[in-house]
């Protein structure tokens, strides 16, 4: 199956508003015309001068929608909207859809919504509505993992004229891949739990473009609502022509990642908190480093299984070495103790540095410095250090006036902050007002998705697209989010 269409819903509290957000629905192939919410319904209105398809509906409240009224006058506007020659009305299959009449150049979207899961008996539902031979079956029901995915795919035969969608952030990849599921289109907007706007659909994800032979690669862990991994590798594989998508892949467990990825046909993983570990053990191959650190940030699909490797050491030590800087006899210290310090304690003395391991859990630290053949020092640790590098979540959004250590506890020539959101933290901010060198996350992000991207393809990564994707996604789009999500 070919790439889908892209439908945006748009509301309005009246007329005036309805037919302005349509207009500006200008990427979109087709416009849903929502007339529940809007207080001065105006059918004809609605449809004059528009420039492409429409989808008119009305939902009622009790499948969701806004409108309060009588059965009577919302069938009435839609069989109206018939009459005038709309491309396509939508009809809730719990009414009595029958009293809106077929008309010829009009198509019957027969709907089903579920705002609480994924009926047992989708199936037997899809089937059923398929008897009254509507242009269009659309299901719009709600995951609540990943796995509920493969039993919405498993519901819709590859017939024609099947719309499915899985709401909430569990069931992105149903908007994303719409090919996977059969669906003729997708929805764009800000109406329903999980839709993504028209730009992001068209721009990173490429969905009029996507197959059945499409490529599958994604992100794998939770939570993911600003990971910044599909913008950088999608934006690497549009500028390298390669036909391939990535997904995010929001799970609860390792297996149902393994799960989805069998059944979503995926070639390769990121992987992020808290699989790095436990994916790690379900890989049938893995090279020494990856297997000295334990986790794995990297999953290609191979013969036997999933084969294992970690390029957060390469994404570490990438910016140093961009910068002609030569670790060797340096005196670094690492603040945390979790899996990333691991990896950055490794790359530190792979590179001749002299290095001290510091965390609050004072076990924790001596049990990362036993293992990698570093030190392990107090917290906070004194005396002068050529880096320091905080490898813990501090200062990440939404805490972003956090620190690991407040300014003035550690004296450092250069710091390195492993956190990317933002872009400079608080405790880079200081550091480099006090007159140190900094480094932020963002650069070892890109060194990653670099390495993950020419693992994956045999290709060398498009170094500059994949920065440029990160910095936008970073400094403009997750901004835009977290507003957003404010309102």
């Amino acid at each position: 199956m070919a790439g889908a269409l892209i439908c945006e819903t748009v509301t309005g509290a009246d007329m005036t508003e309805l037919r302005r957000n349509r207009d500006a629905a200008g990427r979109a192939d087709i416009v849903e015309l929502r007339l529940d919410g809007v207080r001065d319904v105006d059918v004809a209105g609605a449809l004059e001068g528009r420039s492409r398809p429409v989808v008119v509906t009305c939902r009622p409240s009790w499948d969701g929608g806004r409108f309060t009224g009588s059965e009577e006058t919302r069938l009435g506007w839609l069989a109206d909207a018939v009459a005038r020659g709309a491309e396509y009305v939508d009809v809730e299959h719990l009414a009595d859809w029958q009293r809106v009449p077929r008309a010829e150049g009009t198509g019957l979207v027969l709907s089903f919504h579920d705002w609480h899961g994924v009926p047992a008996d989708l199936a037997d539902r899809v089937r059923a509505m398929r008897q009254a031979r509507p242009a269009i079956v659309k299901v719009a029901v709600t995951a609540h993992r990943l796995a509920d995915c493969i039993q919405i795919r498993a519901a819709g035969p590859a017939e024609p004229g099947l719309v499915a969608i899985a709401m909430g952030k569990s069931g992105q990849i149903t908007r994303t891949c719409p090919w996977l599921f059969g669906s003729c289109w997708t929805y764009a907007g800000r109406s329903a739990p999980g839709q993504l706007p028209t730009h992001v659909l068209i721009d990173r994800y490429r969905v009029r473009a996507g197959s059945t032979s499409t490529a599958l690669y994604g992100v794998a862990g939770w939570p993911l609502g600003h990971s910044a991994s599909p913008a950088m590798h999608n934006a690497a594989f549009a500028a390298t022509g390669l036909d391939a998508a990535y997904v995010p892949l929001e799970a609860e467990s390792a297996d149902e990642i393994d799960g989805a990825a069998a059944a979503f046909g995926v070639r390769g993983l990121s992987v992020t908190a808290p699989f790095k570990q436990r994916m790690f053990t379900r890989a049938v191959q893995a090279d020494d480093r990856t297997i000295r650190l334990g986790a794995a940030n990297t999953l290609q699909r191979g013969d036997g299984g999933w084969h294992a490797r970690n390029f957060d050491v390469e994404g570490f030590v990438g910016p140093l070495q961009r910068r002609g800087l030569v670790l060797q006899g340096w005196r670094a210290v690492v603040l945390g103790a979790g899996g990333a310090a691991r990896a950055v304690v490794l790359g530190l003395k792979e590179g001749g540095a002299m290095v001290a391991v510091s965390a609050r859990n004072a076990a924790r630290a001596q049990r990362v410095a036993q293992g990698l053949g570093a030190e392990a020092a107090r917290w906070p640790p004194g005396g002068r250090w050529d880096l320091a590098v905080n490898a813990t979540p501090a200062g990440m959004w939404p805490d972003v006036d956090g620190v690991p250590l407040r300014p003035g506890r550690i004296d450092c020539a250069m710091a390195y902050d492993l956190v990317y959101n933002p872009p400079e933290t608080a405790w880079l901010r200081g550091v480099r007002q006090a007159g140190g060198a900094v480094i932020g996350g963002l650069e070892m992000l890109v060194e990653q998705a670099c390495r993950q991207f020419e693992w994956w393809t045999g290709q060398a990564a498009p170094r500059a697209v994949v920065e440029a994707a990160a910095h936008r996604f970073v400094t403009v789009e997750v901004q835009e989010s977290h507003a957003t999500d404010d309102v």
